[in-house]
């Protein structure tokens, strides 16, 4: 029996648009595009007849927005929500506001301009798809073509036993995909400004990543930014991977800094957990925390066992608590993991292993 395929629906005012999504989609075999609708009131008629398994939804529409179109299915029926629009920095407050909402991801609408970027941004959106198909989304309310999958051996060498001077310095990396914008803030929030610094992947377009880590910075104690290439790595503050660029753990003597790197995807993404993660096993070993959290594929599952073999300790977020339970799924499996704990105790875990390492230095 064949494998049913995923059922898209694509809402957006632009026909041109609309034929060049249901172009790239409809390339996939195991993709179906269900209907392609200029508007939601076509796209709520449609759903009345059947539903699909993923929405791929523009923002900017006439008659009803997306992002009050975006509310009203996941107050009303939760289905998993691509959002793909022209929006970048500029919009980025309202991105925010869509995976507040409930959206699951969020792409640039595929590029065009040349045959390179077309075939790598229609990739992109159709494994999005497929992946956003078995994302658990839930009811929200208000709150407070195969590209080849390239390993961080593209980008740093593996990480062999470290001859560096030791360092007492604790470091923590995150890597988190989708559900993690979200996520993120439930552990940063509750951070103290006595936390070790934090490095984190967050799988997301250029453009938004200054943004996103404005927006964190404003809610939390600790600081956010977004990493800057050389920039030495603080305590009390996180910093963001730059979207499209990988982002390393490095040393200079007995001090952590920051390198930003170009170079192609990693485990189809860029930046890259997996990237971080071997930096870190490589530059901090048994000093660091890795700890993977909600998102699509495998990425950092490699990097994560990289960094326990090395003598750091791993967390994982649970399945109970991750839109999608890919990534950690992958690294549990893979025995990169020493702890599942949920999303709620991410940030206690962080800290109790920060002052564990305190109180073995006082010893």
């Amino acid at each position: 029996m064949s494998k049913p395929k995923v059922r898209a629906l694509i809402v957006d005012d632009s026909a041109l648009v609309r034929q060049i999504l249901s172009s790239i989609l409809t390339e996939d075999p195991e993709i179906e595009v269900m209907a392609a609708v200029q508007d939601p009131f076509a796209a709520a008629r449609r759903m009345q007849e059947e539903l699909p398994d993923v929405i791929i939804l523009d923002i900017e529409m006439p008659r009803m927005d997306g992002m009050t179109f975006l509310r009203k299915i996941m107050a009303q029926r939760p289905i998993p929500v691509i959002i793909c629009s022209t929006f970048t920095e500029r919009g980025s407050d309202m991105m925010f506001e869509a995976f507040e909402a409930g959206a699951v991801d969020i792409l640039p609408k595929p590029r065009v301009d040349t045959r390179q970027a077309l075939l790598e941004s229609s990739a992109k959106l159709r494994e999005a798809v497929k992946l956003a198909a078995r994302a658990r989304v839930r009811a929200r309310g208000p709150r407070r073509s195969v590209e080849k999958k390239l390993t961080a051996d593209a980008i740093i060498p593996p990480p062999v036993e470290s001859r560096m001077r030791p360092t007492t310095e604790r470091i923590v990396c995150i890597g988190v995909s989708t559900g993690g914008t979200e996520s993120l803030r439930d552990v940063l929030e509750v951070l103290p400004r006595a936390c070790p610094g934090i490095l984190i992947v967050q799988h997301m377009p250029q453009g938004f990543t200054a943004a996103f880590a404005r927006r964190l910075n404003s809610l939390c104690d600790i600081d956010v930014k977004e990493a800057e290439d050389g920039e030495p790595v603080r305590p009390g503050t996180a910093y963001i991977a730059p979207g499209s660029r990988h982002m390393l753990l490095q040393r200079n003597g007995l001090r952590y800094h920051i390198a930003i790197k170009d170079g192609p995807p990693v485990s189809r993404h860029r930046p890259s957990a997996d990237v971080l993660f071997r930096s870190a096993a490589q530059y901090a070993g048994g000093n660091a925390l890795g700890i993977i959290m909600t998102g699509m594929g495998d990425d950092g599952a490699r990097g994560l066992l990289e960094m326990r073999k090395l003598g750091a300790a791993t967390r994982a977020q649970d399945e109970e608590s991750c839109v999608v339970f890919g990534m950690p799924k992958e690294a549990i499996a893979c025995g990169a993991v020493e702890k599942v704990v949920p999303l709620s105790r991410i940030a206690k875990e962080i800290m109790l292993w920060h002052q564990a390492g305190q109180s073995a230095l006082a010893d």
